[in-house]
């Protein structure tokens, strides 16, 4: 080829090398799939430049050609050597082929066995190697599935949280480094559900835990109040023992016996009996909380948890401040009550200082709130329906004991403290009906005469009940005492009311001069309202006559006299002087003096009916001709009486013995002038006349007997001085004198009215009738009847001036 392009070369030269050659020389040292560009541009060149290209080609091809004869003649000789050489070598070739072939069958032979253990080496080696790449993955593998086994012994032992934990490492740790395999897929796969299926168990033991501390909030409520009154009771007990002393005042009692102070050893068994107490975390199990607390933090869902879990409280707040309809009837059912609301309260204390946040105090305080305002409204409700001291004031005591108690879980009671001072107010009330129903049983058991001793142990056993001396009384035995029985029983039971009202007062963190001024107050409602009540309707009774209206006049003087001893009964209670500024004075002087002055105007009353009913029994014969020369029988009985009535008051006090009989005189003198003016009694005999004087002669005599000391001359008589100067005037026929004296101060007849005399004079003046007693005055005097007709004239005409007059 180089010499085929040097003869070229030499027959053209280097300046007429045509493009066709260039062609060529690429065609020549290209690859064969480049060539086709190469001959595109043969045809691209102008008309006819292919014929020349293909005789380029031809001219090309031929050379070639030469130059491959050459080559095949220089090289012809040696390749018949070569022939020659291998036919010779043919026959040896055969021979050793049969040799080889021989050979290579024995060889074969040989090596079947070879074979046969070969193969099971590589099989072996293939197992081996399998068993090795199993191994190392099985490593990898298993802490995967120990892993999930560990997972599933915790669900099964209800250790979710660690659960959790296990899960967390399952999918951040081991399942991606297996992730390959269709197990840890399916693990992978299933641990949502795991998770959701914890999510749902732990809000199932949430929800049992609520329904047991709904079921057990009393038990831990009842330990809780337990332990705050034994805590109370202990530092009572000691601030007691510290200020004992010889000259210490012993705290009254309701029965009024005063307590012992405490001993060490009973402090002791005190402190033992007070580390015997459970707790909340002794009586209820909280991990059902905390569980469920972690695993909805560790989930990432703990707002739904915490909200969840405040609404079910609130639901259950509500419930436990729903009291039973019958609460009120027995303590008992107050003691569940308030052990239901302290154990919700102590258990949600408990939840906020255990748990960071799933409640929070603004919770707490709002709850607090809204069951502190239920609680009030319970409480004020259901107290107004009892009627029992008693049992109000064990209501105080638990009270106090569950305001104790949740103040030392810092929740405020300060309005259950002012609760305490409305049913206070209740309780004194129901102390003052009690009382009431005591002091009416003792009015009626009371005989209403003076209390017999007949040895000086009994005027004894009398003063040590109520505050009497009498140095006179205390001399000589047997004796009486001017009081009732009643006296000392009601003194005893005023202080045994002192006693009760203090009751309340304590425990209330009230200073002791808001406790004497509370005791003072409820001893004055007692002695103004209910003491005063009672003996108000006792005074008023039909059956208590004169003789018991005057035991009780001197019962009341001597108990107004013992109103300073309770003065100085409740200063010693409380140590508050009585000459403090603010301290309350005992109103039962008041009382005393009002109910004795009742009794008075009763017993005014009653010798006026008295009086009225003896009235009644007067039978006069109105137009007798002549008197019977003695006073009536039922005027000498009304004397006799007024006689004996008037005997048992000289035992009464001051003047009310002179105010009854003046009072019984001038309501009798009133009652026989009414006889007189009586509208029914049309005529009158100059003989009743003198009969009526008899009377009225014999109720002068009364009078002036005395018969009730103090009166000072003539005094009693006058409350008849209107009648005698009445049957003066028509006994003596004084008319003249009466009507020239009229209206002058020194007039005889001064008391005597017109009207009066008149109408007396009208009922004599008939003559019309029968036995008219003018019938003979006008056989004998004519001159006479003109007269009293004159005198009739003179009268209506006096009576017509005062009318007009007035």
């Amino acid at each position: 080829m180089l010499t085929y392009t040097t003869i070229m070369a030499d027959s053209e030269t280097l300046e007429c090398v045509t493009e066709h050659e260039r062609i060529l020389q690429e065609i020549e040292s290209t690859d064969t799939a480049c060539v086709g560009p190469t001959l595109r541009s043969v045809y691209d060149d102008q008309p006819y430049a292919h014929k020349r290209f293909m005789e380029k080609l031809d001219a090309r091809i031929r050379n070639h050609d030469r130059e491959i004869e050459k080559m095949c003649n220089f090289h012809h000789q040696g390749f018949v050597d070569a022939i020659t050489e291998l036919l010779k070598v043919r026959a040896d070739a055969e021979k050793l082929m049969g040799q080889v072939t021989d050979t290579n069958r024995r060889l074969q032979e040989a090596g079947k066995e070879v074979t046969a253990r070969t193969e099971e080496v590589v099989c072996c080696r293939l197992q081996q190697r399998n068993m090795a790449t199993t191994v190392e993955r099985l490593q990898l593998c298993l802490p995967v599935l120990e892993m999930y086994s560990k997972l599933k012994e915790q669900l099964q032992t209800k250790r979710y949280y660690a659960a959790l934990k296990t899960m967390e490492q399952l999918e951040n740790v081991y399942i991606p480094r297996v992730g390959q395999y269709r197990f840890c897929q399916i693990m992978a796969e299933n641990l949502p559900r795991l998770r959701d299926q914890i999510k749902e168990i732990s809000m199932s033991d949430l929800k049992d835990f609520l329904e047991s501390i709904r079921k057990h909030s009393d038990k831990v409520g009842e330990a809780a109040m337990k332990q705050a009154q034994q805590h109370r009771t202990f530092n009572s007990a000691v601030a007691r023992q510290g200020s004992a002393g010889p000259y210490s005042r012993p705290l009254f009692t309701l029965n009024g016996r005063g307590r012992e102070a405490l001993n060490g050893q009973a402090l002791d068994d005190m402190v033992e009996e007070e580390e015997e107490v459970l707790t909340a975390q002794d009586l209820v199990d909280f991990s059902p909380v905390y569980r469920c607390l972690h695993i909805y933090t560790i989930l990432g869902d703990r707002e739904t948890f915490e909200n969840y879990y405040r609404k079910q409280r609130k639901k259950q707040a509500r419930l436990v401040l729903q009291p039973q309809a019958s609460m009120h009837e027995t303590v008992e059912g107050y003691r569940r009550y308030f052990n239901q609301i302290v154990g919700f309260f102590v258990v949600e204390d408990h939840i906020l200082h255990a748990t960071q946040g799933l409640v929070t105090r603004a919770f707490t305080e709002e709850l607090w709130n809204m069951a502190l305002s239920k609680i009030i409204a319970v409480l004020r409700t259901h107290s107004s329906y009892c009627d029992d001291p008693d049992l109000v004031l064990e209501l105080k005591n638990l009270i106090v004991i569950f305001a104790d108690t949740l103040q030392g879980y810092g929740f405020p009671v300060n309005r259950l403290f002012d609760l305490l001072f409305e049913i206070r107010d209740q309780y004194n009330e129901t102390l003052l009906k009690k009382w009431s129903l005591v002091f009416r049983e003792i009015f009626e058991l009371d005989n209403y005469s003076p209390i017999p001793v007949e040895t000086e142990e009994e005027y004894k056993l009398v003063v040590s009940r109520f505050p009497f001396h009498d140095a006179e009384i205390e001399k000589d035995f047997p004796k009486k005492l001017p009081m009732s029985q009643s006296v000392p029983q009601i003194y005893t039971q005023v202080k045994e009311f002192i006693y009760a009202s203090l009751k309340f007062s304590e425990s209330l963190h009230r200073s002791s001069t808001e406790i004497d001024d509370m005791l003072r107050k409820s001893t004055n409602l007692l002695l103004t309202r209910t003491l005063s009540g009672c003996l108000q309707n006792l005074i008023k009774k039909p059956h208590i006559g004169l003789t018991e209206l005057v035991q009780i006049i001197i019962n009341t003087t001597h108990l107004e006299q013992a109103c300073r001893y309770l003065e100085d009964f409740i200063t010693n209670i409380t140590t508050v002087s009585p000459e403090a500024v603010h301290t309350t004075r005992l109103y039962g002087l008041s009382t005393f003096k009002d109910a004795r002055h009742a009794a008075e105007g009763e017993i005014y009353t009653k010798l006026n009916q008295k009086i009225d009913e003896f009235i009644q029994l007067a039978d006069y014969e109105w137009c007798m001709a002549e008197s019977d020369g003695r006073a009536s029988g039922y005027l000498m009985d009304l004397i006799n009486f007024l006689r004996s009535t008037f005997q048992v008051f000289t035992h009464l006090p001051g003047k009310v013995a002179q105010t009854a009989c003046m009072s019984a005189c001038k309501h009798l003198s009133t009652s026989l002038l009414q006889m007189l003016m009586d509208s029914e009694l049309k005529q009158i005999s100059m003989g009743a006349v003198q009969q009526f004087n008899l009377d009225v002669i014999q109720c002068e005599l009364f009078a002036s007997s005395e018969p009730v000391p103090g009166f000072q001359g003539d005094t009693l008589q006058l409350a008849f001085i209107d009648l005698r100067q009445l049957l003066d005037l028509f006994m003596v026929w004084d008319w003249s004198t009466y009507l020239a004296d009229y209206g002058q101060p020194t007039s005889k007849y001064l008391r005597v009215n017109p009207t009066t005399a008149l109408a007396l004079l009208e009922k004599m003046k008939d003559t019309s009738k029968k036995n008219n007693i003018f019938s003979q005055f006008r056989k004998n005097d004519r001159d006479k009847q003109k007269l009293i007709e004159t005198v009739v004239k003179q009268l209506r005409s006096l009576v017509n001036g005062m009318s007009l007059h007035s």
